[in-house]
């Protein structure tokens, strides 16, 4: 039977990656920290590795043997008061990973990314793989250290033969979203009525499930060194919280806000943020992000793949089931 190592099992799209893999009939090696919530990996048949992305000694000997890897962990958070604390998981961790799977002989990687590291397209048509994009495009802590992450993989599949596929996902909904993710978080107060406005802004909605299915595919039919978009249908922010309105029988937000109006707001969370250490609902970078619309195009991953995702709202609503079923909402 086929070992493969993966990485961030506990979380939203890693629990999805770990479930197909099972289903492929992989045998499933999943690295955890010891205080990890392990909520979505309950029922599983899976070996628990417990090791931090932070400390390549705690889970190189558990390398050994894997004949694959799935790199799917991330620090994804939109605020951190320590820079240095994500780019340790998300540049070093998986500098270290990557090394330490080459040492293990492990012969397949796929590397998750994120559209967080591509470029954007100033009139809001849909980016894609090739899209021009620079370190100075990056807006943020999380997306800078995804930028920096891919590119050193990318380095390492050059200068060290690295067996490594890129998937960038785009905005995944769906079950077992159980921190919630940020996307997560806006579905969840908005099915509870309480985003009584928004932003002019728009994201690419892909389910969860079908961006596991675009891991599994990379896995099969993608090429070393290359990228490929796991995304979904484009959609402005009014759009989605109409979506979820119809679906829960809730007025749909209409007043559209201006960002200058809420960056004052910003600014006073994130300064209540350093004081509690509880993570503000709205940042800076957040309103500079949503400046630009996260619209992308899947027609390489299709192509080359076999990549297929479903309508968003399909997404949104199977995400607002798991909500309401687990107490969110």
């Amino acid at each position: 039977m086929t070992t493969t190592f993966l990485t961030g099992a506990t979380g939203f799209v890693g629990a999805s990656v770990a479930r197909l893999l099972i289903a492929k009939g992989h045998r499933v090696r999943a690295l955890s920290r010891p205080n990890n919530d392990r909520r979505n990996l309950q029922g599983l048949d899976i070996e628990i590795v417990e090791g931090d992305l932070g400390n390549a000694d705690t889970y190189r000997a558990a390398l050994k043997g894997c004949d694959n890897l799935f790199h799917v962990a991330a620090d994804y958070r939109i605020w951190v008061p320590d820079a240095a604390a994500m780019h340790r998981i998300n540049i070093d961790g998986t500098r270290a990973l990557m090394l330490a799977a080459l040492d293990a002989g492990v012969g397949r990687i796929v590397y998750t990314s994120s559209v967080a590291a591509l470029g954007i397209h100033k009139d809001f048509t849909p980016a894609n793989e090739l899209s021009p994009v620079t370190y100075a495009d990056m807006v943020g802590i999380y997306k800078q250290s995804k930028y920096l992450a891919e590119q050193e993989v990318a380095r390492l599949v050059s200068t060290h033969k690295l067996p490594a596929v890129i998937v960038n996902p785009s905005t995944p909904i769906g079950p077992r979203d159980i921190k919630p993710t940020p996307t997560g978080r806006i579905i969840v107060d908005a099915a509870r009525g309480r985003m009584p406005a928004y932003v002019d802004t728009g994201l690419n909605i892909a389910h969860v499930e079908d961006v596991a299915m675009g891991h599994w595919l990379a896995f099969e039919r993608g090429k070393v060194g290359e990228r490929y978009i796991l995304g979904g249908e484009n959609l402005s922010l009014s759009d989605i919280l109409a979506i979820i309105a119809d679906i829960v029988g809730r007025p749909a937000p209409t007043i559209k806000l201006p960002r200058a109006a809420i960056y004052p707001v910003a600014f006073g969370m994130e300064i209540a943020a350093r004081l509690t250490g509880w993570e503000p609902m709205v940042t800076i970078d957040a309103l500079r992000m949503s400046k630009k619309k996260m619209y992308f195009s899947t027609a390489k991953a299709e192509r080359e793949l076999g990549y297929t995702a479903r309508p968003a709202r399909e997404a949104i609503a199977d995400a607002i089931s798991w909500f309401k079923a687990e107490g969110y909402c």
